[in-house]
């Protein structure tokens, strides 16, 4: 990266509030009604209402994204341009990298922006970010071409009461958290670092409380109030409502009620629902440029981006990633553990993120600097928008603590991590 002229996050960065796919376990979540595309749209929007730069010197669009969940998600980046409001010649660019999507558009636009290949130097700024939609469908699988009532399936919709006796659907929620290649499910190679690292329930319980508690805190004290957009839905009635905050944070955690829930995943295991990260809709965009366009321009910095890396590991323990991606990021950037502010780590799941947080302390990372907003235990894990809220999230703490150097990061499914470093342009 070219540090003379850095690449920078311009201020008005802006995420949507994180909701449960179902309100109380029963009803349809309160962004049920939106698809991946049209989250990222609302994300698009609001970042472009509160950066201070002409839509006109917008030159290209990546936007993260995990899953091809909705009948536009083919579209991606492009579906979430248009909603965003941005004019027919902007390109856009959808990518994936599972749950590092939305750190990856954020890699991806900033290496745009230093080949200079692709570069508009008339169009210099950029829109990166992510989204996602968890409302994942359910699929009928290996019944195209089949006679189904009195003509053969080849395509379109499907009359139910025509299949036959023993047909049957697949959650493709429930079916992409299983990994072939480690033969296991994302929360089975959690269970595999707790054990590794002798992660007791005790312990991960704990930290789910941590997580809820630390969420609350910021929530109630307002530190999310200039990163997140509010967004109006409709009830049950059909009034409109708005959703401004965060859904899943719990407002009176215990100890005691944590204990009371049961392993989800294997018998006698760490991991319950209290300590491993909700299932939610969200989305985030931020607008990337040159910090020399910046200025010419007339648009402040919130935050530059100083070091980025992604590394692998063994898929039984995908959730290890951040530490290599960590190391490597640091090692690049010429920065040293002990220098981070502000860490954002996911919390995919809780001994997860322990194995992680305990490495990052031989790294000279202070524990309690990693998550002291809370995490996705409490706040939710969008996949493909995760590594864009963060690091707004990250940007804006940065800025609220007059701190210098932050880190977001983040385990992914199949074995990698991706760790993005910032520093405060404030």
């Amino acid at each position: 990266m070219h540090q003379h002229d850095p690449i920078v996050i311009l201020e008005g960065a802006r995420r949507l509030p994180r909701a449960d796919i179902l309100v109380d376990n029963k009803k349809p979540g309160l962004f049920s009604r939106f698809s991946t595309t049209q989250l990222g749209g609302l994300a698009i929007k609001a970042t472009l209402a509160h950066t201070p730069v002409d839509k006109k010197l917008v030159g290209h669009v990546v936007m993260g994204m995990a899953q091809h969940s909705h009948r536009d998600s083919i579209y991606g980046a492009q579906g979430m341009r248009v909603r965003g409001g941005l004019p027919d010649t902007v390109p856009a660019l959808t990518v994936a990298r599972i749950c590092g999507s939305g750190a990856e558009a954020i890699a991806v636009a900033s290496d745009m922006l230093v080949a200079g290949l692709r570069h508009d130097e008339e169009r210099p700024f950029y829109v990166a970010g992510g989204a996602e939609s968890m409302q994942y469908p359910f699929c009928l699988y290996e019944y195209r071409g089949r006679p189904l009532g009195g003509s053969t399936q080849k395509y379109g919709p499907i009359d139910v009461k025509a299949l036959p006796p023993g047909a049957h659907l697949q959650d493709m929620l429930l079916m992409s958290l299983y990994d072939p290649s480690a033969n296991m499910a994302m929360a089975n190679t959690a269970e595999e670092l707790g054990r590794r690292y002798t992660i007791t329930r005790e312990e991960c319980d704990a930290f789910g409380l941590r997580s809820h508690r630390l969420a609350k805190q910021a929530r109630d004290n307002g530190w999310w109030s200039t990163e997140t957009e509010p967004v109006v839905v409709e009830d049950a009635a059909h009034e409109p409502f708005t959703v401004a905050h965060d859904t899943h944070i719990m407002d009176d955690p215990t100890l005691e009620g944590m204990a009371r829930l049961r392993a989800a995943f294997e018998p006698g295991g760490v991991i319950t629902a209290g300590n491993a990260s909700a299932v939610v809709d969200g989305a985030a965009a931020m607008v990337l440029g040159r910090e020399s366009d910046a200025k010419e321009h007339g648009v402040k910095p919130l935050a530059r981006i100083v070091g980025m890396a992604v590394a692998a590991c063994d898929p039984h323990i995908m959730g290890w990633g951040p530490v290599p991606a960590t190391k490597k990021a640091l090692e690049r950037a010429g920065l040293k553990g002990a220098q981070l502010d502000h860490v954002e780590l996911n919390e995919a799941f809780a001994p997860q993120a322990l194995a992680c947080i305990r490495d990052f302390e031989a790294m000279g990372i202070d524990p309690e600097k990693v998550n002291p907003q809370g995490g996705a235990i409490a706040i939710g894990h969008p996949l493909g928008a995760t590594g864009a809220i963060l690091t707004v999230s990250c940007a804006h703490a940065l800025r609220r603590k007059k701190a210098k150097y932050g880190a977001v990061t983040m385990c992914i499914g199949g074995g990698q991590g991706i760790t993005l470093l910032l520093e405060n342009a404030g």
